[in-house]
């Protein structure tokens, strides 16, 4: 059986060949851009998109773990300068008595070297609710008392947690994985969100909880705003506007908002700061809704809204925070325990003590940095300091090796960070996004409260639960020097490759300053040689 004859194909002359190239441009068309040749494989292969989609954040989880939990327990210590060495005690007494002991003399001595029963039955006065404490007394129950391992342990664990929730705000941000990841990749290697991570303070518990919140709204963003949308258009008589909208009761991922913020309020009063101010943007962004679906009467409406969202959002709060405080309600030695007629008015009074205490917190302190330095990054927390002058332990330096954990950040990372929220503001003001919107209310919930305590003895340390949201904006800040997707091919290829340095510039300043704010054993010369400005010392 022989084929068919195929048809003849036209082939072009030589002539007409001439013609052609001679009418092509001289200059040849510019190269995809880097991106623009990653997303084309990405949208030929379904199976790449996801394998990406999940294995490019699964790879900064793993960073951030390692430079976590490597050598967690190198420093073998209470670091006394700061509240690690209430913390912990606090923490092995709320697992023991279910309120917080009080310790003789030299207790951190004999709490390192093993006798971690030295406690006393008598109450101490504390001046932080005992939820992040518990989260202490958890690693400790688990992996015991022995060394920092069980004391540190749970506070890494969500420090990496929060490297994962940042990169799923991130990711409903800006719709983008590739900007997710490099918002997880940010925070994984930055010094700050390290060295808090590696110690058993609140802080990062507190930031951890606020992320969930945060992650929480933008979910019931989701669902809220086709809802106000499509009730309203359905209302619609005519080309009439109805006066009212829909008040909206079915709001569950608003509720688990508010009960992150009442964990985040149990760990550190500042997060009620940031219940209220998230609380205001509900109601603006619900308002707002509103008054682009058309409600007649938006202001009216988006009060009777208001308190609605009150309703789900705040008592929720109040519960959990209440309810933190269940081992001082049903034990009888807590410190003021007895001093009302029933056991809410004694917490109440004891509230009352700790709010005058704090207030009363103005003491002067080697590290003390006040809220108006810290986006010059002044004077960064050194939370632990070893010298050995004689170099003994193997580092072979003529001025001795040191051991170190400085909260300091990434400083070309964190001074992008606050030239990038005034470049969120600008964009703010000209485009009106709500995710610029959400990132500055972040900023300002997280940082502005700090700038009305001038005398208040405060720390650059707080500025990890503000580092998230600085992180946001330099992310949409390098997502616009990328390019959008209508730019020609070589501004693309421009912008990506500025950003790609920023990024390999910036991975490297955090491997050189890793060593000091992990405790590494290193030369004091090689120390000193990070202490680019006197404050820093």
């Amino acid at each position: 059986m022989t084929d068919a004859p195929r048809p003849a194909v036209d082939q072009p002359s030589v002539d007409q060949h001439s013609a052609d190239q001679s009418a092509a441009p001289l200059i040849p068309p510019a190269r995809p851009s880097l991106y623009d040749r990653f997303a084309r494989r990405l949208s030929r292969d379904a199976r790449a998109r996801r394998l990406y989609a999940w294995l490019g954040p699964a790879i900064v989880l793993v960073i951030a773990a390692v430079l976590r939990l490597w050598n967690l327990a190198a420093a073998h210590d209470l670091m006394n300068q700061f509240d690690e060495t209430y913390y912990v005690k606090d923490a092995w007494t709320l697992l023991n008595l279910g309120y917080e002991g009080s310790w003789p003399g030299g207790a951190n001595e004999r709490f390192l070297s093993g006798d971690v029963d030295v406690f006393s039955t008598d109450p101490s006065f504390v001046v932080h609710p005992p939820l992040g404490k518990w989260i202490i007394a958890l690693g400790m129950k688990v992996l015991g008392p022995e060394s920092g391992w069980g004391w540190r342990i749970t506070t890494a664990l969500l420090g990496i947690a929060c490297v994962l929730l940042l990169m799923l705000i991130a990711k409903r941000l800006t719709r983008s994985t590739t900007f997710a990841v490099v918002a997880g990749l940010l925070m994984a290697v930055d010094g700050l969100a390290i060295s808090m991570s590696r110690v058993a303070l609140l802080d990062t518990s507190l930031t951890f909880f606020v992320l969930l919140a945060v992650l929480f709204l933008l979910r019931d963003r989701e669902r809220t705003m086709t809802r106000i949308a499509e009730s309203v258009a359905a209302r619609f008589d005519g080309d009439e506007a109805p006066s009212l909208g829909p008040v909206l009761w079915n709001r569950p991922w608003v509720i688990a908002a508010g009960a992150a913020l009442g964990v985040a309020s149990a760990v550190k009063w500042s997060g009620a700061w940031v219940l209220a101010g998230l609380g205001v943007y509900l109601v603006v962004t619900d308002a707002l809704a509103r008054r682009r679906a058309g409600v007649l009467f938006w202001p009216t409406d988006a009060v009777r809204q208001g308190l609605v969202t009150f309703l789900l959002f705040v008592p929720v709060a109040v519960l959990v925070y209440v309810a933190s405080w269940t081992g001082w309600l049903v034990t009888d030695g807590g410190y003021d325990r007895h001093a009302g007629s029933n056991p809410l008015e004694s917490l109440w009074l004891y509230h009352v003590a700790m709010y005058t205490s704090t207030a009363g917190i103005t003491s002067g302190h080697a590290y003390a940095s006040p809220a108006w330095q810290w986006p010059l990054l002044m004077r960064p927390t050194g939370v632990y300091y070893h010298h050995d002058a004689l170099g003994v332990n193997g580092c072979g330096a003529s001025n001795g090796c040191v051991e170190v954990i400085s909260t300091m950040p990434n400083p070309l990372v964190w001074y992008a960070g606050v030239a990038a929220v005034l470049y969120l503001v600008y964009r703010f003001v000209v485009v009106r996004d709500w995710r610029y919107a959400l990132v500055l209310t972040g900023v300002v919930v997280t940082y502005v409260p700090w700038l009305f305590l001038p005398e208040r003895t405060v720390f650059q340390f707080y500025t990890v639960l503000i580092l998230p949201f600085m992180l946001l904006a330099l992310t949409f800040a390098l997502k616009d020097i990328s390019g959008p997707p209508r730019a020609g091919s070589y501004r693309r290829l421009t912008g990506q490759r500025l950003v790609l340095v920023f990024l390999g510039v910036a991975v490297a300043l955090s491997a050189f300053w890793y060593p000091i704010i992990a405790a590494a054993n290193v030369p004091y010369d090689f120390w000193h040689l990070h202490m680019w400005l006197s404050s820093w010392i």
